[in-house]
Formats: C-alpha cells, structure tokens, sequence
C-alpha cells in the first residue's frame, strides 16, 4: 500500500476541519432559515429595515475614510456568486477614484445555493484573523473562474492561496476549524437575512439600499451621497 505524503496528510486535514466548520455554519443556518420562514418583520423589503444593521463596530472595513469624509458603502458578497464577481471590478475602481471620502466595508453573506461560498467566506475570515482579508478578498475574487461552481471542497485549493499571501499556516489551519471563524460568518449572515436581503451583491449607501439596474448606479449613488 503506498504511504501517504506529508502534502496529503495536510490536504486531508484541512479538508477535515474545513468540513467540520461548514457543517457547524450549515446547522445555524438551518435554524435561521426556519426563523425566516416563519414570517413577521423578516419578509420586509430592505428600504424598511433599521439602518443600524447594516453595519456595526466589528465589520470588515477595507477602506477608512478620511477625517470628514461622511460616506460609507457596505456590500453583502458572496464570494461565489458570479455577479459579485462582474461587479469586483466596478467596487476596486470606485474604492480608488473614491479614496479617502468613502468608507468600504463588506459582509459575507454565503447563499445555501454555492457549494463553496462558505468555505470562501472561512479562507476570508482566517485570513482577516492574520490582518489579510484584503489580500484574501482579491484572490478569490480574481481566481473565481479556476474554482467557482464547483460541487467539491475548494477548502485545499484556498489553503494554497494563504500560504501565496504569507499567512502563518498553522495559524491558518486552526482558525478554519475553530468555530468562532463561522460564527462570524454566521453574524454577518443573519444581518443580511434581518436587512431582508436575498441576493447578491446587495449594497448600501449610507445606509440606504441601493438598487442595482447598472453597473454605473454605483457610482452614482456615491457621487450624490457626497453631493449631499
């Protein structure tokens, strides 16, 4: 019988723990799916919901606005989700030609719908735990094509990518098994289903929802808010 490789061993490993970790995001999820089900204030359409939600003091901000500056954009992605992923390049060049009078932060909402979404958002979370979400966040977003849509774990090939961005491996490997990485998956999840969200990418502008018709309302919803 051949021995297994050290490289396996690792793979099969992380593997492991990636799935221990989905399937303890998967469990909550279930339990608020059934809380969405049962109605009330969850059916309500985003523009009613209460701002506060949409962001809080624990969000991923990927870009601080200068002192003054008085516009923030939070988007809900799903790493995923292939209209995140046409829209990636429309948020960078916001991000730049907006530098320093906007705020940008992102929330991970994995819809039940992409196999891999969860493990993409966990890969992000480790990596933000090591102070590399915006290197990790680029990666997967530039690589979606290699591992999008796919109904197998990806959990190995992400694990390739933290080493390619320089995180502490070890360190890598125990945050995608710990439970508090999907629980803070989790946090982000149920705001977006109490913001009343149901796709993605959803974004917010100054708190208010901004409904997508085409790639440019972004940045026209940005230059208004400013403008105000």
């Amino acid at each position: 019988m051949k021995r297994m490789t050290t490289n396996n061993k690792v793979a099969f490993a992380v593997t492991g723990a990636m799935i221990i970790a989905i399937l303890v995001f998967l469990v909550i999820l279930t339990v608020q799916a059934e809380q969405v089900r049962g109605g009330g204030d969850d059916q309500r359409n985003p523009v009613d919901r209460t701002p506060a939600s949409v962001i809080d003091d624990t969000s991923h901000r990927l870009d601080q606005g200068e002192p003054g500056s008085k516009v923030t954009v939070v988007e809900f992605l799903d790493f995923e989700c292939e209209a995140c992923g046409a829209m990636y390049p429309v948020v960078e060049e916001a991000r730049e030609r907006y530098a320093g009078d906007i705020t940008f932060a992102i929330r991970y909402f994995p819809l039940p719908g992409h196999f891999n979404s969860t493990n993409a958002a966990i890969a992000a979370e480790s990596a933000a735990r090591q102070d590399k979400l915006e290197e990790m966040y680029t990666r997967l977003f530039q690589t979606q094509g290699e591992w999008g849509e796919q109904q197998e774990s990806r959990a190995p090939l992400f694990r390739e990518y933290a080493a390619e961005i320089g995180l502490d491996m070890d360190q890598y490997d125990e945050d995608v098994a710990d439970p508090a990485v999907a629980a803070r998956v989790k946090k982000d999840f149920d705001a977006a289903r109490d913001l009343g969200l149901t796709s993605t990418p959803s974004f917010f502008v100054n708190d208010e929802f901004l409904e997508l018709t085409a790639y440019e309302d972004l940045g026209l919803a940005i230059d208004d808010a400013i403008a105000r």
